[in-house]
């Protein structure tokens, strides 16, 4: 029986669910089933499009009502996060999916839709043989220790800076 690990994709640079989508794709080609659960991002982006074609092999379902930019996150919208912890500990538990991905779940943490402690006990509570990752800026300390792999993607140049906007299967 292989181990599941815990991974994290963090930082202030692109590319986070980037990666977590290309290790979700590895995952299915090896004959893994996927579950990605994806806070505050509400839009059907490229990703959505091009992961229907491995339904079965591949769920993606949204939590949330998208980005709160800067400002506080409605009651209804706490309910909502809870209500999306309770399914992904399901899932989680139901030992159907060897790969978990949770997305943007630390934009959850510090927008105060979900608490750390709550994560942690997901996380302890996961199968040994259940692979997560976590995506999302400012992973917290406690979180990070309990990861078996971290990676931080830092921005170094990025052409957003210059009034490039989003392009349609580039960054959304």
């Amino acid at each position: 029986m292989r181990k599941g690990r815990i991974h994290i994709y963090t930082g202030s640079g692109k590319g986070k669910t980037t990666a977590a989508l290309g290790l979700a794709l590895r995952a299915a080609g090896a004959g893994m089933r996927v579950f990605i659960a994806q806070f505050i991002k509400k839009r059907i982006c490229g990703e959505h499009l091009a992961l229907m074609r491995f339904a079965g092999e591949i769920t993606v379902k949204q939590y949330g009502a998208g980005f709160l930019r800067r400002r506080a996150a409605t009651a209804a919208e706490i309910a909502a996060a809870k209500e999306a912890l309770a399914e992904i500990r399901a899932v989680i538990a139901s030992g159907s999916y060897q790969l978990v991905i949770l997305d943007e779940v630390f934009a959850a943490v510090s927008n105060k839709l979900i608490s750390t402690e709550e994560l942690l006990v997901i996380l302890a509570e996961k199968p040994d043989e259940t692979e997560i990752v976590l995506t999302g800026r400012d992973a917290g300390d406690e979180i990070v220790a309990r990861a078996d792999l971290v990676t931080e993607m830092r921005e170094v140049k990025h052409y957003f800076r210059q009034g490039v906007k989003a392009r349609r299967g580039i960054e959304f």
